[in-house]
């Protein structure tokens, strides 16, 4: 999809279902009666949807309305205080460049000359005459004031709307609000699903799907995930001395949405529908000029703004970061998932919170990985940098305890800070001397959670290039905050120059990979997960695609999605050739497993495996990932087990196929309490656990608290079988795509096409009912700004090659 000749290889894809019948926006309609609230008919269900999503996650009414309240107040509060900082304070009396005289009667002679706070604040008269002559304060004030009574205005909208979602919840899901921060958003969804069957909220369907919810509310989101899974917009630049870099940010990102989805201009008609001239190929050379005028127009106008978001950008930041900076120097230097990597590593059909768990669950993996890496020429550097600055420190610490008077020499304090923060810095250079660090293992147990990893970091791991990919998708805080300075510069560029020049290449893509979907509207079709339409045959797909290389989703992110959709919601029925593909791949995961270790053993060496990795969370699922990561390696070592036999070379898809197909058999004496499409058969019931082995510990809990802490356990669990799926598929489009690689295994694999003929095969049955899991974990919500500055392993080295002379590498 890179250039021109690959689009036009593409072809109009068929609707997915029948069209909907025209005209949905006058059919869908709030319809009261009379005293009693009801909630059938609604005209935009994408907005309820939405609300709905954000009110749970956002913890109810009263939260969003004072986050709200204080969002007004803080603008509020940067303009004026900046304000009164340019005009009304005298700056030569408070650094003492003009002497102060104070000649009252009752003045100490020693206080005449001590400068006080009033002494640099002039007459409110003064200042307000200096504010008048000033015809840019008065400008910039003026178009400060028209952006607070918008977002005035937008919050006194959001109050009516949002009260209303209060009273749904209240009255129609029958939560209340002092309990809604028990219920986990798969809980409201099966209340809204229920909803559906005795009030058409949607008149098109009599019951909506879990998949249907989810494309309501991550319409766009998913044409954004598809974009960047393609490399459609123009988010990596080639810039001279630092090569290849990626540049995504909050500002950019919304001049694409605001352009492609709901600004003026855009693609789409409403919030539901593509207006019908981009979905026919006859005008397309039209509308792509006329979609390059209006990406020239919104360039011209970001170009004309800039000063003023450049002036913004720089007083939000100076005001949040000023005082971290003072305190925590060494902030900076933590890492956070960049806005690019939360595209590139996101499913189809994945929830904010479903993503940033998952994210926050790889934090400290990844963060140990790019600690993997150290320049030991910086590392020198570093520790001379801190002998020194900390010996300077020391006598002057020293100098204060002795005599408390030094602090009254001038800057003594300032040399005091700066000191401590250049010690600060040089000491995240340093690595720790005690820490063995395995970059292959590390690499692997990041892919256990985010899920995605390009081919050619297989092997790679410990090169500075993969090092360098992996910064892309995991950025310095620092570099996070410079981006966003830089923003309001570079993306008038990127508009104008690069964005333009693939408007050709956006139509098709609108055309080609739009469905219309009835009670839904118009979708990206990658949404759909359609594996005979957007599968790939190297991951698990051969034989069932029918999809050209170019409607191919990269990086298996069809299979994936379609896993981690059907593991986070057990309910859904998928369409038949995601059936087959599931069912194919679930009897390839029971002929794996006849070949890999049992599951006692990866248990028993769960704690070797979980140093090996320098794991120190402990939890079962933790546990569970990392032997299943380092089996191969202690098995090819020629460490034993504690059972001491011999132990014959496995692969981590072995190993991961036969924790799989043992969890399935522990589960297989309850499969009619319910059905299950997954790998792993779920309870339809909120309040029964994935594992049976945990259900002696819900029984023994009270109802309240069993709810709770089995909601955790499920997701808990959900998260480590989607990890296991994941290392398994990476292991099987590795041995696909490099069957050489795979001469090592003492087992060859059974081809997917091969598995419906292999009737008879089955897992070990006596796997599953031995496994120990442990107690209950609570889950804890992951806060992105929360997570990233509150982390205690932060200390994060650069640097282009692997550590050096210090610790050890495996």
């Amino acid at each position: 999809m890179a250039n021109f000749e690959a689009y036009q290889e593409y072809q109009r894809i068929e609707d997915f279902e029948e069209d909907s019948p025209p005209g949905e926006e006058d059919l869908l309609v709030h319809v009261p009666e009379g005293l009693k609230d009801s909630w059938h008919h609604i005209k935009n269900l994408d907005n309820f949807f939405t609300r709905i999503y954000h009110f749970h996650q956002k913890n109810g009414f009263a939260c969003m309305m004072l986050t709200e309240f204080f969002e007004l107040v803080q603008f509020l509060f940067v303009v004026t205080f900046t304000t009164f900082l340019v005009n009304c304070v005298e700056y030569d009396v408070l650094f003492a460049n003009r002497p102060v005289n104070h000649t009252g009667s009752g003045q100490n002679p020693l206080d005449r000359n001590k400068v006080t706070l009033p002494d640099a604040i002039v007459s409110s008269q003064k200042c307000t005459e200096r504010i008048q002559n000033n015809s840019w304060i008065i400008f910039l004030l003026i178009m400060a004031a028209i952006f607070w009574i918008y977002r005035l205005v937008k919050v006194f909208c959001n109050v009516l709307s949002y009260w209303e979602i209060r009273q749904f919840y209240i009255k129609a899901l029958k939560i209340r609000m002092d309990e809604l921060c028990n219920f986990t958003w798969q809980e409201v969804q099966d209340r809204l699903i229920s909803l559906q069957r005795e009030q058409q909220m949607c008149i098109h369907k009599k019951e909506l799907t879990e998949l249907d919810i989810y494309h309501r509310i991550l319409r766009f989101k998913n044409y954004m995930v598809a974009m960047i899974n393609k490399s459609l917009l123009p988010v990596q630049l080639q810039v001279p001395l630092l090569g290849n870099v990626v540049f995504l940010t909050q500002g950019l990102k919304y001049n694409f949405e605001l352009i492609l989805f709901w600004g003026p201009g855009s693609l789409f008609q409403n919030k539901w529908n593509l207006h019908p001239k981009y979905k026919r190929s006859g005008n397309r050379l039209e509308l792509a000029q006329q979609l390059s005028r209006i990406i020239l127009l919104m360039g011209l106008a970001n170009l004309l703004l800039c000063p003023f978001i450049l002036v913004w950008q720089v007083l939000y930041a100076f005001f949040s970061y000023t005082e971290v900076i003072r305190r925590e120097p060494g902030s900076l230097g933590a890492r956070r998932w960049s806005l690019y990597g939360r595209l590139y590593l996101r499913h189809f059909n994945e929830l904010n919170h479903e993503l940033h768990g998952r994210l926050g669950r790889g934090y400290k993996p990844t963060s140990k990985y790019m600690n993997s890496f150290t320049s030991p020429m910086l590392t020198v550097l570093a520790k001379n940098i801190a002998f020194f600055s900390g010996s300077v420190l020391a006598v002057l610490i020293a100098l204060t305890v002795y005599d408390e008077d030094v602090l009254t020499v001038q800057h003594i304090l300032t040399a005091i800070t700066v000191l401590g923060v250049v010690i600060t810095i040089a000491r995240s250079f340093i690595p720790d001397e005690h820490m063995v660090w395995c970059p292959e293992q590390l690499l692997q147990c990041v892919l256990a959670h985010i899920h995605y990893m390009p081919d050619h970091w297989r092997g790679n791991a410990n090169k500075s290039e993969t090092r360098d990919e992996v910064a892309q998708l995991f950025q310095y805080k620092a570099v996070f905050i410079l981006e966003e300075l830089l923003s309001p510069i570079v993306t008038p560029f990127i508009l104008i120059f690069l964005l333009r020049n693939k408007s050709l290449e956006i139509i098709d893509f609108f055309r080609n990979f739009t469905v219309e979907v009835v009670g839904v509207g118009d979708i990206c079709s990658f949404a759909q997960m359609d594996i005979r339409r957007h599968g790939n045959p190297t991951w698990m797909s051969e034989g069932q695609t029918e999809a050209s290389i170019y409607q191919q989703a990269e990086n298996g992110k069809t299979e994936l999605s379609l896993m981690h959709f059907t593991i986070k919601n057990p309910r859904w029925q998928p369409p038949q050739e995601s059936s087959v593909f599931i069912s194919h791949l679930k009897e390839k995961v029971h002929h794996d497993a006849q070949g890999g270790p049992s599951t006692q053993l990866l248990l028993s060496e769960a704690p070797l495996c979980t140093s090996l990795q320098s794991n120190e969370s402990g939890t079962g699922p933790d546990n569970l990932l990392a032997s299943v990561l380092a089996h191969p390696i202690l098995t090819a070592s020629g460490l034993q087990g504690r059972d001491s036999r011999f132990i014959p070379p496995s692969t981590a898809a072995s190993a991961a196929a036969s924790v799989l197909a043992s969890l399935s058999t522990s589960q297989l004496a309850n499969a009619n309490r319910g059905r299950s499409h997954g790998l792993l058969p779920s309870s339809l019931h909120h309040e029964t656990t994935m594992y049976r082995s945990d259900r002696t510990v819900i029984d023994s809990m009270s109802n309240s608290d069993s709810r709770i802490r089995s909601n955790a356990l499920h997701s808990e669990f959900a998260s480590a079988e989607m990890s296991l799926h994941a290392i398994y598929m990476h292991e099987l489009h590795q041995q696909s795509s490099h069957p050489q690689r795979t001469s090592g295994q003492w087992q060859n694999p059974v081809p997917m096409r091969d598995l419906h003929t292999n009737t008879g095969l089955q897992a070990r049955s006596g796997l599953g009912s031995s496994i120990s899991m442990p107690a209950p974990v609570h889950l804890g919500g992951w806060q992105e700004e929360e997570e990233e500055e509150n982390e205690d392993d932060q200390e994060i080295n650069s640097g282009s090659a692997p550590k050096q002379g210090t610790g050890s590498n495996c």
